[in-house]
């Protein structure tokens, strides 16, 4: 089974997360089949917090890849965000 979850990087007490599709017998921050964006809780200023390839997600899930909660939750907070950044432009 194929699923979408958080990978850790950064360094001790700072925390950095890439948002990976792998394989769910792999190893947390194993190897993975496709790097769909990342989440940084620790963001300030004009850093970003969060990024994520809607198109490849959506690829994804049509593929059967079943996200994590915590990606499930991101993906729902990119896309509110992104609904945000339209209506201010348009």
């Amino acid at each position: 089974m194929v699923t979408i979850r958080l990978a850790v990087g950064g360094s001790k007490k700072k925390p950095f997360y890439h948002v990976n599709v792998a394989d769910k017998r792999e190893k947390r921050d194993g190897r993975y089949i496709e790097r769909l964006g990342f989440y940084n809780p620790q963001a300030r200023g004009g850093e970003q917090k969060l990024r994520l390839d809607t198109d490849r997600v959506e690829y994804w899930l049509r593929q059967g890849a079943k996200p994590s909660e915590r990606v499930d939750a991101l993906i729902k907070t990119w896309t509110k965000m992104n609904a945000k950044s339209e209506e201010a432009a348009a």
